[in-house]
């Protein structure tokens, strides 16, 4: 398992954008697909986004064409970087990783091994 730290949340009017990032630790980050969550307030985690091990990308339809999920494996870091924010994209959003194969990275958290503790995202109207 990593050690994940996500920044970068806040809060931000409608239509703005803000760019998360989480920070892992250890020296094979490389060898890890890693996914970013959501979870408003009353309800359930869900997937936002992710990337494999080769720089596949896969996106929730909430998202796709406003968000973009990218890794720097000199940093150790992935980033999400959010554009045209919504009130209803409002999150705790969380960072995770599990050691994976070349294909696509998953989709359900339950998958995933390693998470950070969370950044709060506020997206007022």
């Amino acid at each position: 398992q990593v050690q994940l730290v996500e920044s970068g949340g806040g809060l931000v009017q409608a239509g703005g954008s803000l760019r998360l990032s989480c920070a892992a630790s250890g020296p094979t980050f490389s060898r890890y697909a890693m996914g970013w969550f959501r979870q408003a307030p009353g309800k359930e985690r869900d997937f936002v986004a992710a990337i494999s091990r080769v720089y596949i990308t896969d996106y929730a339809d909430s998202v796709k064409g406003r968000f973009t999920i990218s890794r720097d494996n000199a940093k150790n870091t992935v980033y999400l970087q959010m554009n045209s924010l919504k009130p209803e994209d409002t999150a705790v959003y969380y960072c995770a990783a599990v050691m994976a194969t070349y294909g696509v990275a998953p989709r359900e958290d339950h998958e995933y091994d390693s998470w950070g503790q969370g950044t709060h995202v506020t997206v007022s109207s």
